[in-house]
């Protein structure tokens, strides 16, 4: 019964009189070459093994070394003035370093 009514008031549309258009939208800018979404990769091959160095804005932060015969794995930055963290398939062994006396 309230059907007919709802479809009879939603075919009614009531617009201000003092509608103005909206402002042209401008298209999306397209990233230039200076500043790219993707990495550089530079591909070293030297006695059998491959060396594929990762950097972004000129900072070497991954490489990833695949030996001539064996498992490739990764080195990465820890931080800016860290070492390199080896993720390869042998995780190095965590030395304790704790300090207990110092004389």
């Amino acid at each position: 019964m309230l059907l007919p009514l709802l479809v009879q008031a939603q075919d009614k549309k009531i617009s201000p009189a003092d509608l103005q258009p909206l402002e042209e939208i401008p298209p999306p800018t397209i990233s230039s070459d200076d500043n790219p979404d993707e990495p550089q990769i530079t591909i070293i091959k030297k006695e059998g093994e491959t060396i594929e160095e990762y950097r972004i804005n000129g900072q070497l932060y991954m490489m990833k070394i695949t030996p001539a015969h064996g498992v490739p794995y990764y080195l990465h930055k820890e931080d800016q003035d860290g070492g390199w963290i080896n993720d390869g398939p042998m995780q190095p062994l965590i030395i304790p370093k704790w300090t207990i006396f110092r004389f």
